[in-house]
């Protein structure tokens, strides 16, 4: 696994959109302009920052000791890094698709109808 396979899969989702935000190495990915996903571009080994509730976090940190890093909280929300280069794809795909899952659910309903 890699950036860019990490990239294609983000911009795979419905309504997600890419941007350059902080600066020009880290990506960040938005569905409706909420952020669910995030990487910076430089890192070796590839590492990315997925969005994911505590309990999940906790379970993924205990099972995968050295590849998902501690939560941090970001504007309040919770994420997860994940170093991808150690990490089975369809894990990671699993991974964003919790991410993604979560960011939509919490849309307002307005939004969520132009899915």
């Amino acid at each position: 696994m890699n950036i860019e396979e990490f990239r294609e899969y983000c911009l795979s989702k419905n309504a997600v959109t890419e941007e350059f935000p902080f600066d020009e190495q880290t990506l960040v990915f938005k569905v409706l302009g909420k952020m669910f996903a995030l990487s910076g571009l430089e890192n070796q080994p590839p590492r990315v920052n997925l969005k994911c509730d505590p309990e999940r976090a906790i379970e993924l940190r205990e099972t995968y000791d050295g590849i998902i890093y501690a939560g941090y909280h970001m504007n309040k929300k919770h994420w997860n890094t994940i170093e991808i280069s150690n990490l089975p794809q369809q894990l990671l795909f699993k991974l964003i698709d919790h991410s993604y899952d979560l960011v939509v659910a919490k849309l307002p309903k307005k939004l969520k109808e132009q899915l």
